[in-house]
């Protein structure tokens, strides 16, 4: 129990740098020529093709694998207090994990295929591109609806159980709910979910490190 909960609090603070990175990768870094033609963003995707495939790697798979393991620890932390509401969070954590982990490979399978495809048949290569981010924005990279349930039932059970601080429920409530919102494609409300769970994690993450390191104390028998 208390390893599973110390791994849990490192795998959501993890997830909050990763977060981060993502977000600055995005916002600082990637200059897409979004307003050019076809060819010049295949040309960009064949010259970024690495970064980009890394980032991904990142921000989904690598996301998505500590995603499993906090949702596994927060399960176990909530099961014996909110037995009902802890069990239909880990089921929708569970699909979030899938879904996020499925929307990265399919992003660089897809983008290896664009770049395969672009120097022979540019034409069949952007829409080849196209269809891909419909299928990933689909899954969860343009909708958090799946995480946002997740994140509500999760600080709904912690509520009712008293096993998390109430600022960090409340917090998680409202990402929650924001994430729910993102079944309406607002870039704003994606927005907001982000940078709001990058708070959550890391509160998460602090208060398992914080909450196991007592429990050790507590339990250490002195000499």
């Amino acid at each position: 129990m208390r390893d599973l909960q110390r791994i849990g609090g490192l795998a959501a603070l993890t997830e909050a740098l990763i977060y981060v990175a993502v977000f600055a990768f995005y916002g600082a870094v990637w200059d897409f020529p979004a307003s050019a033609g076809t060819a010049q963003k295949l040309a960009f995707f064949v010259q970024h093709q690495t970064r980009l495939a890394s980032v991904n790697l990142l921000g989904y798979v690598v996301f998505g694998i500590l995603l499993a393991v906090l949702v596994l620890a927060l399960h176990e932390r909530l099961k014996h207090k909110a037995a009902a509401l802890a069990q239909l969070a880990a089921v929708f954590g569970l699909v979030w994990v899938g879904l996020v982990i499925a929307s990265g490979m399919i992003a660089n399978i897809g983008l290896a295929a664009v770049v395969k495809l672009a120097g022979a048949q540019p034409e069949q290569a952007g829409a080849l591109w196209s269809a891909i981010n419909t299928v990933v924005e689909g899954l969860g990279g343009g909708n958090e609806v799946v995480g946002g349930l997740w994140a509500l039932l999760v600080s709904s059970a912690a509520l009712k159980g008293d096993a998390l601080p109430r600022t960090l429920n409340y917090l998680g409530v409202l990402v929650g709910a924001v994430g729910v919102l993102t079944v309406y494609p607002a870039e704003v409300l994606t927005g907001i979910f982000g940078v709001s769970q990058i708070v959550w994690f890391a509160g998460l993450g602090l208060f398992m490190l914080r909450k196991d390191q007592g429990v050790s104390q507590a339990l250490r028998v002195p000499a």
